[in-house]
């Protein structure tokens, strides 16, 4: 065995899921769906689409949907944010 090969073996984390069958799931992914159905952010969502839908309808228009786009986000990554970390391995 080479060197390389020991020190790879020795000290490089190797990482297996449980089941090799099993799809793995993305916890943050399933936790924003979740969130994104709470009714602070589903308000948040109501006011972007309200935003959106009133920006697509014009032709010429400087307005932008960031500061809505922005509330919605920032709503689920926070709600996000309290169960995800003990998700993680």
């Amino acid at each position: 065995m080479s060197f390389l090969q020991n020190f790879v073996g020795r000290f490089v984390p190797r990482v297996k899921a449980d089941d090799e069958d099993a799809e793995l799931v993305d916890p943050q992914k399933v936790l924003r769906e979740k969130c994104s159905e709470q009714p602070k952010c589903v308000k948040f969502q109501e006011r972007l689409t309200t935003c959106t839908d009133r920006v697509n309808s014009r032709k010429k228009t400087e307005e932008t949907c960031l500061e809505e786009l922005i509330d919605y986000v920032s709503c689920v990554d926070h709600c996000v944010s309290h169960d995800l970390f003990s998700k993680l391995k």
